[in-house]
């Protein structure tokens, strides 16, 4: 059940809606918000239950103690699989066939299914490789 949508709570959201193709840090989402008055323990509160609720998720980097958080309550997100760029940080969506081609794959030669919403595989972008 949603929550009280509050004057914080409110900025946040249209915030996260705004960067829906990034992975933010809460420092990073709260320091960003600062014109807005949103204090660091508001923004955790806040993204804790927007995850809760499903509008948001939340993804641990390997090597790293900080986690991000990623808008997806957007009809774009919706059994989607995600690629994320690990040098620039942006966040794409796999072309559907080949999403539901490596999902069948999958399923098919490791019955394994995927859980769409909160699977990214990590790599570098096309415009990330052609600066190399």
């Amino acid at each position: 059940m949603p929550k009280y949508m509050t004057k914080q709570r409110k900025a946040l959201l249209e915030f996260l809606s705004r960067h829906a193709d990034e992975e933010l840090s809460a420092k990073k989402i709260a320091e960003l918000l600062n014109d807005d008055s949103i204090s660091i323990s508001a923004v955790y509160r806040n993204l804790s239950a927007l995850e809760q609720e499903g509008k948001i998720r939340r993804v641990p980097k390997s090597g790293s103690r900080e986690v991000f958080y990623q808008y997806t309550d957007c009809h774009e997100c919706r059994d989607c699989l995600h690629l994320s760029c690990e040098k620039c940080g942006k966040t794409y969506h796999m072309n559907m066939p080949d999403a539901e081609r490596l999902a069948q794959t999958l399923a098919m030669n490791d019955e394994f299914s995927i859980d769409r919403s909160a699977t990214v595989l990590y790599g570098v972008c096309k415009h990330c490789k052609q600066k190399s």
